[in-house]
């Protein structure tokens, strides 16, 4: 079975809770796998994209403070729906914007890459080592009993989920807690990652069209860190699924890849 099958059958097997619709039923997961990459540390394209989100952020940071940007508007809403507190736990878009008047981190050019695409297209983003996931990734809400595996002060921890909290997750455990607060230390990208998985968040009034840019735009960011990456793709919505399409080594989707 080649690469692709395997990714487009691990993206086939994600879900999102039937709970996690009934929250927020304008809730959009467009998800991402790729095989191929060449991975290391942050590099002059990744810079560059890096000061272009950071640039963009400052413009729309001078005409309204970050709590009225609506897409962070929405996602303070949806936290506020599973009980977490806006202020304390941020989105992880609203923390990386919070972020760019001191500069967004450097990490890896993976790293980098999706959390400029984030700031971008104003999206939560996350990006996770796909070889490191046992089982497909579901969004669910959880039940209190499930197991984060976290660091803190450079030690391992092992944190349980809030009952009723929104957390993706796979086989062997929560992989981000809070639907895109903190991902977890297991699935984490490396400069060694060669197959990643990325999750782009969506609620209104971000569109179809605006979260379809966003995939484009990482797609061919990402086409380019190999000779040979593929890129497939799905779009999950409340009721619907649509089928995932695979790219081709541009890492750019044909229409049949599109949702």
């Amino acid at each position: 079975m080649t690469e692709a099958r395997q990714h487009q059958d691990f993206l086939e097997a994600a879900r999102v809770d039937e709970a996690v619709f009934a929250l927020r039923p304008d809730y959009r997961a467009l998800l991402i796998a790729v095989d191929g990459l060449v991975a290391g540390p942050s590099d002059a394209e990744s810079e560059a994209l890096l000061q272009r989100a950071e640039a963009a952020a400052g413009a729309w940071l001078a005409e309204r403070p970050v709590t009225e940007l609506p897409h962070v508007v929405s996602w303070r809403e949806a936290y506020q729906g599973f009980g977490a507190k806006p202020n304390r736990t941020r989105n992880s878009l609203e923390a990386l914007l919070r972020r760019t008047p001191v500069g967004l981190p450097r990490v890896n050019r993976l790293t980098d890459i999706y959390n400029a695409i984030s700031v971008l297209h104003q999206i939560p983003l996350g990006g996770e080592d796909l070889t490191r996931y046992q089982g497909s990734p579901a969004l669910i809400r959880a039940t209190g009993n499930e197991i984060f595996d976290t660091a803190s002060n450079g030690e391992i921890v092992i944190e349980h989920p809030e009952p009723g909290e929104v957390v993706w997750m796979d086989d062997a455990g929560v992989t981000c807690r809070r639907w895109n607060w903190r991902q977890g230390r297991r699935t984490q990208l490396t400069d060694d990652t060669t197959s990643a998985l990325f999750i782009l968040d969506a609620l209104a009034p971000l569109t179809e069209d605006d979260l379809t840019a966003a995939a484009d735009d990482l797609s061919g960011h990402l086409g380019r860190l190999g000779p040979n990456v593929t890129i497939t793709r799905r779009l999950v919505t409340p009721g619907t699924a649509s089928a995932p399409g695979i790219a081709s080594a541009s890492g750019l989707l044909g229409e049949e890849g599109r949702s």
